[in-house]
């Protein structure tokens, strides 16, 4: 079973999430690949081989400079075809989840998102959703190959392992159609001090709902190394406060109409 993994980069430097992404696929005992595309990019390419990328594909070419999603859906799919991968894995992102969508529709492929862990059960990959306001957890699965799947932001820490990863160049072949969307601009947002990803704890304050939320920002932020597999007497205590009388601490606020004296 092969496992190929989209690389996301920024700023001359591949993605923590999709690093933690790689990490994981390593960890499931089959070979894990890689796929970076972009301009410029292949120097970044050996540095995938420490999270457990046995060879790494990358497309580089002035055409894939712009971080757009359906040129690289074109590179993607066409290696899914020539390389017989069973499963293409995403860390989540803006880019990752356009690609990761029309990866699906291309290949008529079962996608599933939101992921918070994948294991081996019998010979075959399951993933773990989060439900119910993050409460519960279901096992989630495909009916078919290619399967794609695309992981919760900060799901997977990742874990150098050592290991050199082979470099192999791919023809960056754009179907005409898929270049029809040209990019004008880019901004970024620079952000100030400690990353909620990088948090062991999350404390917030306020009403019984905010604290629930705090908590399933907890839970979900442990999730990758201990899955939960019931959650039923939380699933049960849920289900009495969004249906009965200890409802969400939110209140509508309605304006009041005042009478002007003339």
């Amino acid at each position: 079973m092969s496992i190929l993994v989209f690389l996301e980069h920024h700023g001359g430097e591949l993605q923590r999430n999709a690093l933690g992404v790689l990490s994981k696929a390593a960890s499931l005992g089959d070979e894990v690949h890689g796929v970076l595309i972009g301009s410029g990019v292949r120097a970044l390419a050996p540095r995938a081989g420490a999270y457990g990328a046995a060879k790494v594909h990358v497309a580089d070419d002035q055409s894939l400079e712009a971080p757009l999603p359906q040129p690289r859906v074109d590179v993607i799919a066409q290696l899914v075809r020539d390389g017989g991968y069973a499963t293409v894995l995403f860390g989540q992102s803006v880019l990752a989840a356009d690609i990761a969508a029309a990866l699906a529709a291309r290949l008529e492929a079962g996608l599933n998102w939101d992921l918070v862990d994948v294991v081996q059960q019998d010979g075959t990959l399951v993933g773990k959703r989060p439900a119910l306001q993050d409460t519960v957890y279901v096992d989630v699965g495909w009916k078919s190959e290619p399967r794609i799947a695309l992981f919760r932001s900060g799901t997977f820490d990742p874990k150098e392992t050592g290991g050199d990863a082979q470099v192999e160049d791919v023809n960056a072949d754009v179907q005409e159609f898929s270049k029809a969307a040209t990019m004008i601009e880019q901004a970024h947002a620079e952000s100030e001090g400690p990353s909620i990803e990088d948090a062991d704890v999350i404390v917030a304050g306020g009403t019984d709902g905010q604290d629930r939320r705090a908590q399933a920002l907890h839970r979900s932020r442990h999730l990758g190394s201990n899955p939960t597999q019931g959650g039923h007497a939380e699933l049960r205590h849920d289900r009495r406060d969004q249906q009965g009388r200890q409802r969400t601490g939110f209140r509508v606020l309605r304006s009041r109409r005042r009478r002007r004296s003339t």
